[in-house]
């Protein structure tokens, strides 16, 4: 198994779609921040649910990312033909599955976290240049960060369940971007008391996000990590049974 996940890390870090998808991930993190700490009312960006959610930009995108680097990882397989050497070299599709998991797992926790530190110090930095006093405590930027990678790291392993459970890569990936930054906003804002429990809203509330609306992050850790279960176990059964072709 150690060769495995040496040889999956060594192949993910080796592509160049994910190094792009890290660039990406901090340009439009930090566009993004700092169009709604420039260009907001400073009246509005005076409250804490409001800076949260400035900085909340961070948690979100990361997490978009690192869902579609875990997607990429198993879809760009069956995409390129690559699935073959390399069931030759492990025939046991677990373990690939569980080194795909684990390896996306890592990396997308790492894109969380450079994403949600990020967005933390931009908004800091356009927040304290218009002299509007921070709200948030170091408690608030630790649970915002430390939030945003764990986020970042489930939906990256969740990406790849998805991923071997579709197996097509455009329509694995406008899904996931579908259901990450349109579905669950649409559910959260329409039927919070139903939409909290999404796994996008489960992975927010990590980063204690929008307190009053969803759940507190303790809850909001085992979801999302009962949705990573059921994630890697249908895309694991659907990859065991069908051909690799």
């Amino acid at each position: 198994m150690i060769s495995t996940l040496r040889a999956e890390l060594l192949k993910q870090l080796s592509v160049r779609t994910n190094q792009g998808l890290l660039a990406a991930t901090l340009g439009i993190v930090a566009f993004a921040v700092a169009l709604h700490g420039f260009t907001l009312p400073a009246d509005d960006l005076g409250t804490f649910e409001n800076q949260v959610m400035v900085f909340g930009r961070g948690e979100l995108l990361g997490t978009l990312f690192a869902a579609l680097l875990g997607a990429l990882s198993i879809t760009g397989e069956f995409r390129h033909g690559t699935i073959r050497p390399t069931l030759i070299a492990m025939p046991r599709r677990g373990r690939i599955m569980a080194a795909k998991a684990c390896v996306s797992a890592l990396l997308g926790a790492g894109l969380g976290l450079v994403a949600s530190a990020l967005a933390a110090a931009v908004g800091t930095a356009a927040l304290s240049s218009r002299g509007i006093d921070l709200q948030l405590d170091g408690g608030d930027y630790a649970l915002l960060i430390a939030g945003g990678a764990a986020a970042a790291g489930f939906w990256a392993a969740i990406g790849v369940g998805v991923g071997a459970l579709v197996r097509n890569q455009v329509a694995t990936l406008v899904g996931l971007s579908a259901w990450i930054l349109f579905v669950e906003g649409i559910v959260v804002g329409d039927l919070p008391e139903v939409g909290r429990f999404t796994p996008g809203a489960a992975g927010a509330a990590l980063g204690g996000l929008a307190p009053d609306t969803l759940l507190a992050p303790a809850i909001a850790l085992g979801l999302i990590a009962l949705y990573t279960v059921a994630a890697l176990s249908a895309g694991g059964s659907a990859f065991a049974q069908r051909d690799a072709i």
